[in-house]
C-alpha cells in the first residue's frame, strides 16, 4: 500500500509517497512512471495540494442503501450524478467558504473517492477495476437550499459548484482493499456520519464501468461514491473531518 500526495515547496509542485510525517519525493507521471528520487521532505515543510487535478469530478447521488431507506428512495438503475467544476477543488487544510451570495445552510457529505489511473471507455467490470488507481477522502459540500430554489429546475450544478465545495485528499491510497472500510465524518470532533462501503448500492468497479458507458474517464479523474445518512449543516468556525479506514483523514475548516 502507498499513500500518494501532491505538495508545493518553494513555489514548485511535486509528488511523493507519504510515510508518517515524511514524504519520499518522486518524479515522473503519478499515473504512469513515478519513481523515487531518494530525496525526502518533512510534511511540515510543504503545503499539501489536492492529490490529483481531475479533468472532471463526478459525484453520485442516491448510492447509499441506508440513506435511501431514510428518504424513501428506490435504488437507481444507472448512477445518478453531477459534475463539480475545477473551481471547487480544495485540499486538506484548506478553508471551505460560504458564498457571499448565499445565506442558507451549507452541509458536508463524507464520501469515498475513486481516482482513475488509466483511460477508460465502455469498460467491463474487470477492466474498470483495473482502471482504478486508488482511493481518497471526499467532502462533497452543498449549498442545500439552492437545490430546490427554483421548482422548475433542480440546481445541482450551482448548489454543488461554488468555490471550495469540492474537497478531497489528503492522499490517494493505492493497493488498498476498501470493501470493508468505514466512512466517517466528525464535526468539531463529534461523529456525525458512520457508514460502511458495503452500504453503497454500486461498488467502485461497477460505478467506473457504468460511468465509462456515458463518458470517457481519464487518469486523475475523481468519482465521489455518494454519501450515507448524517450529513448536517456547518457553522462558521467549524472543523469537519472525513475519515476513511486505510486512507486517512481529510480535515478542513468552514468560514463565511
Amino acid at each position: 500500500m502507498a499513500h500518494w500526495v501532491r505538495f508545493e515547496r518553494d513555489g514548485e509542485t511535486g509528488i511523493g509517497m507519504l510515510e508518517g510525517e515524511t514524504i519520499a519525493v518522486c518524479e515522473g507521471d503519478l499515473f504512469a512512471s513515478a519513481a523515487a528520487t531518494g530525496a525526502t521532505v518533512a510534511v511540515e515543510d510543504v503545503i499539501l495540494q489536492t492529490p490529483c487535478v481531475p479533468s472532471k469530478f463526478i459525484a453520485l447521488w442516491n448510492n447509499s442503501r441506508s440513506a435511501a431507506e431514510k428518504q424513501g428512495l428506490d435504488q437507481p438503475e444507472f448512477p445518478l450524478f453531477f459534475i463539480k467544476p475545477p473551481n471547487t477543488y480544495l485540499p486538506a487544510g484548506g478553508t471551505i467558504r460560504k458564498p457571499a451570495s448565499y445565506d442558507g445552510r451549507v452541509i458536508y457529505e463524507a464520501e469515498l473517492g475513486i481516482v482513475i489511473g488509466s483511460t477508460c471507455k465502455d469498460a467491463s467490470m474487470a477492466d474498470a477495476a483495473g482502471a482504478i488507481f486508488g482511493y481518497t477522502c471526499v467532502n462533497d459540500v452543498t449549498a442545500l437550499q439552492v437545490l430546490d430554489a427554483d421548482p422548475s429546475f433542480p440546481q445541482w450544478a450551482r448548489a454543488k459548484g461554488f468555490d471550495t465545495f469540492g474537497v478531497f485528499g489528503p492522499c490517494i491510497a493505492t493497493g488498498s482493499d476498501v470493501s470493508s472500510a468505514v466512512i466517517r465524518a466528525e464535526l468539531n470532533g463529534r461523529e456525525r456520519q458512520n457508514y460502511p462501503v458495503s452500504d453503497l448500492f454500486m461498488q467502485p468497479a461497477e460505478i467506473v464501468s457504468r460511468l465509462s458507458q456515458a463518458m470517457t474517464l481519464y487518469p486523475g479523474d475523481l468519482i465521489a461514491c455518494g454519501t450515507g445518512p448524517g450529513a448536517l449543516p456547518m457553522k462558521p468556525g467549524a472543523t469537519i473531518d472525513v475519515i476513511i479506514d486505510g486512507i486517512g483523514t481529510l480535515s478542513n475548516t468552514y468560514e463565511t
